[in-house]
C-alpha cells in the first residue's frame, strides 16, 4: 500500500510516519469488510468521505457485503444513493437526506435508526450501540502528531476517529489549508464522572484545532480533489417571507416586553428553504450583533455576516450553495475569527443549549390544533430523512419554534390537522408555530386555549372551518384535557391516501 508521496503533500502530510500509507480508493475500501460497522464524516452534505465509498460501491458488483454506517448527517454525492443501490447498506444512522435510500428503508430493505444528533456518540462511547471497525473521515491535514484537521464539517468525524479501531484519512487538496484553526474538538468526559461542557458563549473554545489520534491507527491516506456537494437553496418565495416577516414582528414584541434585547438570544437554525429563507428575512430586521449557536451554518448566516448583522457563529458544518461557497471558500481566511466548527454533540449539547438561551427555528412537516410536532413521517408510516437536531434544540431552547407553509401539494395537504400521524415533538417542547398566515404563540396556554389560537393563527383558509368544526364537536362530545374525537382524528390521513386530497370531496 506504500507510494511515495508527492512533494506538494508534505505541507499537508506533517506527520512523516504516515506519508508511505498513501493509498488508492480501492486499496482503502479494500479493508472493509462484510458485516463492519463503519463510521464515514459528513454533516449536511458538507465535508463528506468522497472516494472511499464509491470504492466501495464499485467493490460490491463483484463481491457482495453489508455494513452499518454511521454519519454525521447527510451525505453529498449521491453516496447513500450509490451504496444503497449497490446493496452495500443494511444499517443507517442517525439521518439522511437521499431519495432513493429513503425508499429503502420505506420497504424494509435498509434498517434505519432516527436519532437525536447529539446522542449518536453517546452511545458509541458507552459501548451501548455496536463499535465502529472503521473511520473514514476527510480532512485538510494531519499534524506532525497525526492529528487529523477536519474540513468544512467535524459531526461525528472525532469520536468516530477516536473510537474506532482503525482510521482511513480521505485528504482533500481542493479544501483550503487556511480551514486549519478553524474548528474547536472537545470531546465530553464519560459519564458520570463528566464535569460541565467550558462552553459559555458562542465563541468558547474548549479544544483543539485537530482531531487527536494515534497516528498507528491510520491504515491509509487517499489523496482527493473532489468539492463538497453544493447546497440547493430556494430564494425566498411570498410564503416564507411571510412567515420571516411574522417571525420578526414577534421577536421585535418580545425585546418591547423586556424579554429580549436587540442583540437577541443566539439563533439556531435547521437545514432547509424554510428556516434559510427566515433568517435570511433578518437582514432587513432592525436587530444588530446577532449570535449563532447551530448545528450548521447556511447561505444566510453569511448574508446576515456581509449586512453587519451577525457577530459570531458556530456550529458543526457549513453547507453553501455554489455562489456562497465559491465566495467563503476563498475568503476563509477573513471568517476565520468569526466562526468555529465543533463536534456535533457539542454544537446540539443540551447542556449548552439550554445555558446559551438559543432561539431555535425548525421545520415542521404537520402540526396539529394542540401544538404537537410532525418532523420526519409522512402518513405516520413513511420516513423523510430524520429528526436530525430538531429535537435538541426544541426541548432546550429559551424558544422553541417550529415554521412551515400551511399547505403543501398545490393546497390538497393541509400542514395543520386534527392530530399529527406521527410525534416528534410534543406540545411540551413547542412554544411558537408559525406559517405564512400567522403566528401562534403556544406559552402559558392549555391545550383547549391552544387550539383556537393555531387554528384561527396558522390554518390556511380552505381548512379552517374544518378545523374549528372538529375542535369544538370534540370538546362538545369528549370533553378532557385535551379533547379529541378519535374516530375522527386521523381521517384527513386517510382521506389523503384514498383520494390524494385532504379536502372533503363534497
Amino acid at each position: 500500500m506504500s507510494h511515495v508521496p508527492p512533494t506538494d503533500l508534505e505541507a499537508r502530510i506533517r506527520c512523516k510516519s504516515l506519508r508511505d500509507r498513501i493509498a488508492t480508493p480501492e486499496e482503502a475500501a479494500a479493508l472493509i469488510k462484510d458485516g463492519m460497522t463503519i463510521g464515514m464524516s459528513g454533516f449536511t452534505k458538507a465535508g463528506d468521505a468522497k472516494a472511499v465509498p464509491l470504492a466501495m460501491a464499485e467493490r460490491a458488483a463483484r463481491e457482495k457485503f453489508r455494513i452499518t454506517l454511521m454519519t454525521g448527517a447527510s451525505l453529498g454525492h449521491d453516496i447513500d444513493k450509490t451504496l444503497t443501490e449497490a446493496g452495500v447498506l443494511a444499517r443507517r444512522l442517525p439521518f439522511q437526506s437521499d431519495p432513493v435510500l429513503r425508499a429503502a428503508i420505506n420497504r424494509g430493505e435498509v434498517m434505519f435508526i432516527d436519532q437525536h444528533l447529539s446522542e449518536t456518540v453517546e452511545q458509541l462511547r458507552s459501548g451501548q450501540i455496536s463499535p465502529i471497525d472503521y473511520a473514514v473521515v476527510e480532512a485538510v491535514a494531519i499534524t506532525e502528531d497525526g492529528g487529523i484537521v477536519p474540513s468544512t464539517s467535524v459531526g461525528n468525524s472525532a469520536s468516530f476517529a477516536i473510537l474506532a479501531k482503525k482510521v482511513i484519512v480521505e485528504l482533500n487538496l481542493s479544501h483550503s489549508p487556511e480551514l486549519e484553526g478553524l474548528h474547536d474538538i472537545f470531546i465530553p468526559a464519560k459519564r458520570p464522572s463528566r464535569t460541565p461542557i467550558p462552553v459559555v458563549a458562542c465563541d468558547s473554545r474548549a479544544g483543539s484545532p485537530y482531531i487527536p489520534v494515534d497516528p498507528e491507527k491510520i491504515v491509509a491516506i487517499v489523496v482527493t480533489e473532489k468539492e463538497d456537494s453544493a447546497a440547493r437553496i430556494s430564494p425566498p418565495d411570498a410564503e416564507t417571507t411571510a412567515i420571516a416577516g411574522h417571525l420578526i414582528a414577534f421577536l421585535q414584541e418580545e425585546v418591547r416586553k423586556g424579554r429580549l434585547d436587540m442583540t437577541l438570544n443566539p439563533l439556531q437554525a435547521g437545514i432547509g428553504v424554510i428556516a434559510n429563507s427566515v433568517l435570511s428575512g433578518l437582514v432587513d430586521s432592525p436587530f444588530h450583533d446577532l449570535r449563532m449557536y447551530s448545528e450548521v451554518l447556511q447561505d444566510s448566516t453569511f448574508e446576515l455576516f456581509e449586512a453587519g448583522k451577525l457577530s459570531f457563529a458556530s456550529a458543526s458544518s457549513m453547507t453553501l450553495s455554489s455562489a456562497w461557497a465559491d465566495r467563503v471558500f476563498r475568503n476563509i481566511r477573513a471568517y476565520k475569527d468569526k466562526l468555529v466548527l465543533r463536534p456535533q454533540e457539542v454544537s446540539n449539547h443540551p447542556e449548552i443549549i439550554r445555558r446559551l438561551g438559543v432561539i431555535g427555528i425548525n421545520t415542521a412537516l404537520e402540526f396539529d390544533i394542540y401544538g404537537n410536532v410532525n418532523s420526519t413521517h409522512v402518513g405516520g408510516t413513511d420516513m423523510m430523512n430524520g429528526i436530525g437536531g430538531s429535537g435538541d434544540f426544541a426541548r432546550n431552547a429559551f424558544l422553541s419554534i417550529f415554521v412551515a407553509k400551511s399547505v403543501a401539494k398545490g393546497g390538497a395537504i393541509s400542514s395543520v390537522v386534527p392530530m399529527v400521524s406521527h410525534v416528534d415533538h410534543t406540545e411540551h417542547d413547542v412554544d411558537i408555530l408559525v406559517t405564512e398566515h400567522g403566528l401562534a404563540d403556544l406559552r402559558g396556554l392549555a391545550p383547549r386555549e391552544r387550539a383556537p389560537v393555531i387554528i384561527e393563527n396558522c390554518c390556511h383558509p380552505a381548512y379552517r372551518e374544518l378545523l374549528s368544526d372538529y375542535f369544538n364537536r370534540a370538546v362538545a362530545t369528549r370533553g378532557g384535557q385535551t379533547p379529541h374525537i378519535l374516530e375522527e382524528a386521523f381521517d384527513w390521513h386517510v382521506r389523503r391516501l384514498k383520494t390524494g386530497s385532504m379536502m372533503p370531496t363534497a
